[in-house]
């Protein structure tokens, strides 16, 4: 009888997309997104995935010294597949709680603030890290992100509590790429319109190509060129385009050379002369609201934006605006402000967008390595070892390694709580 009863409670946290330990060591909760509406697992569409051992700049990577109990190619991210960790987490002693309830002060999340030593949260699904739920979080040592971008957190809030900050770089920068790949061509073939034409039971080739064009012979331009920006303009070289950049780190002259790419000092000069932008900086107070109405309005006519790095670099209401009125022929990408974004936002009725929810980065491959690299970051957190610089953010009380080269100090985390509106 005991055991049926354990057995029902167990089954109904489960389904509020609650996951507990009993008490222990430390305290990880880790925000992940629900899991599939038709069930968990979902009936996979392939076997196995790619082995990748290292990237394009000589990174390895990640390389826990624990072995996962898990088959690569697996849905790790969401509720059930709980990253891959509890029996990592509960073979150490730790307690793991795994929950999708982050916004709102009757948050799941809320609860557990109070003695979380870890959050774990990933960019798809962000646990918005505010200086108010730092302050409640008394124990709080580190915020980690399953994935890339460390945004979500109050950067400043952390510092000033010497709260670690890390993110697993690298591990879904080509997955990010290509995304932006694809939604340039989706872009700017009209292949949507297209495609729904056809699911409608339509035919109708004149309004198929009334607003599709060739990507050959384009000027596009990446905003940064780091992994992810460098990464796309490696695809799309071999389209025959006219490839652009600019950042505050200049590429060596060699990579200028091999690409053909024209440096520009300033966003403002490049995306005058381009006829695709693809948006790939970190979100910081410098970047936020970069694509304001004087710099939107300064590109071509019918210019596309793709924008896979954050959404709150963009000015919700100017996209909105500048597609409406015909300055943009079209805006793409799977990032928003706030995440999830409310059922009325804008972006979501727009005219000529090819907006999904925030996915790019957390294909079934992606996955494998952001969850591996969470398990070594914490294997070096609680057994005491550093953590790789390319993985750290912010590092007693300062931006350090990564964190250091593409952040500036400050908040970008305000009006996260309009994701509370969101309703599933």
């Amino acid at each position: 009888m005991l055991s049926r009863c354990a057995s029902a409670f167990r089954s109904d946290i489960v389904r509020r997309g609650l996951h507990t330990s009993v008490a222990a060591r430390a305290k990880v909760v880790a925000v992940l997104y629900d899991d599939p509406v038709a069930g968990f697992p979902p009936k996979y569409a392939r076997d196995d995935i790619p082995y990748i051992s290292g990237y394009p700049d000589g990174q390895t990577a990640p390389t826990p010294v624990s072995k996962p109990d898990f088959q690569p190619g697996a849905l790790l991210g969401s509720v059930s597949g709980e990253l891959g960790l509890r029996k990592f987490l509960e073979d150490r002693g730790h307690e793991f709680v795994v929950t999708s309830s982050k916004d709102g002060p009757d948050s799941e999340l809320e609860k557990h603030l109070h003695d979380a030593e870890v959050v774990i949260s990933q960019p798809f699904w962000p646990a918005y890290m505010t200086a108010e739920r730092i302050a409640k979080s008394p124990k709080l040592k580190m915020c980690l992100t399953a994935g890339i971008g460390s945004d979500h957190v109050d950067l400043a809030a952390a510092c000033d509590r010497k709260i670690t900050v890390a993110e697993v770089t690298f591990c879904n920068s080509i997955s990010v790429s290509e995304h932006v790949v694809m939604q340039i061509l989706a872009l700017v073939r009209n292949y949507i319109p297209s495609y729904e034409i056809i699911m409608k039971g339509g035919w109708n080739i004149a309004d198929c190509v009334s607003r599709s064009y060739d990507v050959e012979g384009m000027h596009v331009g990446t905003v940064a060129s780091g992994r992810i920006g460098l990464a796309v303009l490696r695809r799309l070289k071999p389209f025959d385009v006219h490839l652009h950049y600019t950042d505050r780190h200049r590429l060596p002259e060699a990579v200028e050379k091999e690409l053909n790419l024209t440096y520009h000092a300033d966003v403002a000069s490049m995306v005058k002369v381009c006829d695709v932008v693809t948006i790939n900086c970190p979100l910081h107070p410098g970047t936020e609201h970069m694509f304001n109405e004087e710099l939107v309005y300064s590109m071509k006519r019918g210019a596309y934006i793709v924008n896979t790095a954050r959404g709150k670099i963009c000015d919700r209401d100017v996209i909105a605006k500048a597609l409406s009125d015909g300055q943009l022929a079209g805006y793409a990408g799977d990032v928003w402000f706030p995440q999830p974004p409310p059922q009325d936002h804008p972006w979501r009725s727009m005219p000529n967008h090819g907006m999904t929810p925030h996915i790019s980065g957390t294909s079934l491959s992606a996955q494998f390595r952001y969850v591996e690299g969470v398990r070594e970051i914490l294997e070096c957190h609680f057994d005491g070892k550093p953590i790789r610089d390319e993985y750290t953010i912010a590092r007693d009380g300062s931006l350090a390694g990564t964190g250091a080269l593409s952040y500036d100090s400050g908040n970008t985390t305000g009006g996260s709580d309009e994701a509370a509106k969101f309703k599933k």
